[in-house]
């Protein structure tokens, strides 16, 4: 039961302590995407805690009779183990039901964000125009508002609202965020964090990460939009339409946290040193593989 109590423990610290710490500072305001790739890292590897933790829980007397003649037995793992009451069920099966879990709901997120879109498309097609000089679909509506339809078959869309509002400069950002959020496939981010919440939806990580993630994909494309343009001009462009709504899939210039936006804008801190940066990023790649090697540990003593 060693392994099965130290994978137990590791995903409790992942899925409880892990998002305190994280969300206590602003440094991920920082470098947005670097912080984006850490909180999917740290679902990966909270999924893989619960899976092998489920496996040595249920099986807990098949771990150190297998020898050295594989991955899969030297880490305490066998395809021949059945669950106990279960006949002809492996044990195998339920850390498998546990990875699938968060990757059938991303496919469901996924499915489900096409569909919305395809059906705004199809009213655009009907009631907007298309601008060849702004590479945009207007829209005739008063509100402010621009926003990406991300996918196969991108869209970028602006109100006339937007247009009347904002200065030339001011709408030239605003495209550019939007494009960003199509360049960087920001939705496929998005919809790994929703199916992450929905599969654990009772886990403070998947609560943080939601929310987290969202936020960051908004600062990211604030980023690249501001390697062409002056925060003055975005931050007056973000707080013309911080009221506007979106359809579902969408991803606004405005929204709910145009507010945190703008503070960073406003008060701008210079970027991450390259050195914790380096540590970061090293450690988004690690820590999907730690809980491989909790559960190899007992093995290796």
């Amino acid at each position: 039961m060693t392994d099965a109590l130290a994978l137990l423990c590791y995903a409790a610290a992942v899925g409880v302590l892990a998002p305190k710490a994280l969300t206590r500072g602003t440094w991920s305001y920082r470098s947005p995407a670097l912080a984006v790739v850490l909180w999917q890292g740290l679902a990966v590897s909270f999924t893989l805690a619960a899976a092998l933790a489920s496996y040595h829980l249920i099986t807990p007397t098949r771990h150190l009779h297998n020898g050295m003649s594989g991955l899969l037995h030297f880490c305490g793992l066998a395809l021949d183990t059945y669950v106990p009451g279960l006949t002809g069920v492996p044990a195998f099966a339920v850390p498998v039901g546990v990875i699938l879990l968060p990757l059938m709901c991303f496919g469901h997120h996924l499915i489900r964000a096409r569909r919305a879109r395809a059906r705004h498309r199809s009213v655009l097609d009907l009631v907007g125009r298309r601008s060849a000089r702004l590479r945009a679909t207007v829209l005739d509506h008063e509100t402010p508002v621009a926003y990406a339809l991300p996918g196969r078959r991108p869209r970028i869309v602006v109100s006339s609202g937007a247009l009347r509002v904002l200065s030339p400069a001011e709408l030239d950002t605003v495209l550019e965020h939007e494009r960003a959020h199509v360049a960087g496939r920001h939705h496929l981010a998005l919809a790994a964090a929703e199916a992450f919440a929905t599969a654990f939806r009772w886990l403070p990580l998947a609560r943080a990460a939601r929310e987290q993630t969202a936020l960051l994909l908004e600062m990211a494309a604030d980023d690249r939009a501001l390697r062409r343009h002056p925060r003055e001009v975005l931050a007056s462009a973000l707080y013309a339409m911080a009221g506007g709504r979106t359809p579902q899939g969408a991803f606004p210039a405005g929204g709910p946290d145009a507010a945190v936006r703008l503070r960073r804008m406003l008060a701008p801190r210079g970027p991450v040193h390259p050195v914790p940066r380096g540590v970061v990023a090293a450690g988004a790649a690690a820590v999907p593989l730690l809980p491989l090697v909790v559960g190899c540990m007992p093995c290796l003593v």
